[in-house]
């Protein structure tokens, strides 16, 4: 069979016309809105924000604006020590970051049913009694008393403890113990983690993670009791926005 070749005008002939129905079609944008650029968060915290109840990602959907603001701030200025946030941070205003903490705060999204426990009995009622009553004697006081009676967070800074995965809580109480997660002085969360023995770590966080969310998940109103422990929840005065 002779070899056929198609003339070149015709090649150029249908590449223009290809051109021209490209051309013709409407042109996708991409709307610039605080929505849309916060949808990179979602790589690691999921959808809105909602991230799930297993792994190591929190859900930051609904937490008090205060609360998300602040650790912005701490992941930025190196108090919480997490490199690809850092990098992520690193050249943000506190303007910028204020709006970020708003938009996340503002999801009212449902949560996933807690995963099954395989603790045991007597470790999940430890953890419970820590949660709820504390220790006295070891200076430990109730999760309760600062992060509400129903532990879905206190308006405007304190989060909500339900919702989150166990090997979060147990990451994040580890970075307390260690010095690698710090706030706003003074560290009240540094003084009760450093207080927590290594079964006390696993009982609290086990019975966290395992407890449903009541229908109300959203944090309550501002507390009108003073806390039991000096807690630096905000930034000292001065130094200004970036």
């Amino acid at each position: 069979m002779p070899h056929l070749r198609t003339p070149i005008s015709i090649v150029l002939a249908a590449l223009l016309c290809h051109g021209a129905a490209l051309a013709a079609e409407p042109l996708h944008t991409v709307p610039d809105t605080l929505a849309q650029r916060m949808m990179a968060c979602t790589l690691c915290h999921g959808q809105e924000g909602r991230a799930t109840n297993a792994g190591y990602f929190p859900r930051i959907a609904g937490k008090p604006a205060d609360y998300l603001y602040h650790q912005l701030l701490h992941f930025r200025d190196g108090r919480r020590n997490n490199a690809g946030m850092s990098d992520l941070l690193d050249h943000l205003s506190d303007t910028y970051l204020r709006d970020i903490a708003g938009h996340f705060a503002g999801l009212d999204l449902p949560y996933p049913p807690p995963q099954p426990s395989d603790a045991q009995v007597d470790e999940l009622a430890r953890g419970e009694a820590l949660v709820r009553r504390g220790d006295a004697a070891r200076e430990l006081p109730a999760c309760t008393a600062c992060h509400g009676a129903a532990l879905t967070g206190v308006n405007p800074a304190v989060p909500g403890l339900l919702g989150l995965p166990r090997d979060y809580l147990i990451g994040q109480l580890g970075a307390w113990q260690t010095g690698l997660r710090k706030a706003f002085e003074p560290d009240c969360m540094a003084h009760i983690a450093q207080r927590l023995q290594p079964a006390d770590v696993a009982a609290v966080s086990g019975w966290l993670a395992a407890q449903p969310l009541p229908a109300n998940t959203r944090p309550a109103p501002p507390a009108t009791l003073a806390l039991p422990l000096k807690c630096g929840l905000s930034p000292q005065s001065g130094g200004g926005a970036r």
